[in-house]
């Protein structure tokens, strides 16, 4: 049996059933940034390894060699995981998810650090694109919103264009239904 306190919970008005329940938020995109903040790591990791095996090649054969072979190769080994690692790692890491509800943005590889922005507060949708990123398929982003925070920049997304459409169709929808 049901107990009723203070009026609460309300009874229905006579005529009118209960209120429909929202549809469940639903994923609709989940990005990394593009694969072009790759290509400066990746590089320069062949570039110290390239520079490791020089350096160990010209070490004379002697007693010190191979203490001097071990200090280049952990030098080597410390660049990598510093030039090389750590920005494959915050590339992971990074995620941009576009749901019906939101845009939520997560990244950090030790400390995480997230964002959220409710399409309903979404007041404007634009794109920028450079030569390189035309040439690659990326690009910026940049949603705005009123309040405390204003904007937020996205880097390096790709296929912006049709992200910044998706965004743009799904805050109009959003719009609607908050019409109703």
């Amino acid at each position: 049996m049901a107990m009723v306190v203070d009026g609460w919970p309300p009874e229905p008005e006579p005529g009118r059933g209960p209120e429909p329940e929202a549809e469940p938020e639903r994923s609709v995109l989940i990005l990394h940034p593009h694969w072009k903040v790759l290509v400066g790591p990746v590089i320069f990791g062949v570039l110290i390894i390239a520079a490791a095996a020089a350096v160990t090649a010209v070490i004379p054969a002697g007693a010190q060699a191979g203490t001097e072979r071990l200090v280049v190769l952990a030098v080597a080994v410390l660049l990598l995981l510093t030039a090389v690692l750590r920005p494959v790692l915050r590339w992971k890491t990074t995620t941009y998810e576009l749901t019906t509800g939101r845009l939520r943005v997560r990244e950090g590889i030790i400390t995480r650090r997230g964002r959220d922005i409710p399409l309903t507060r979404v007041s404007d949708v634009s794109f920028t694109r450079s030569l390189l990123d035309r040439l690659v398929g990326a690009g910026r982003l940049v949603v705005e919103s009123p309040g405390e925070h204003g904007q937020i920049v996205l880097t390096d997304i790709p296929q912006v264009e049709r992200v910044q459409a998706i965004l743009f169709e799904l805050v109009e929808e959003g719009q609607r239904g908050d019409e109703r």
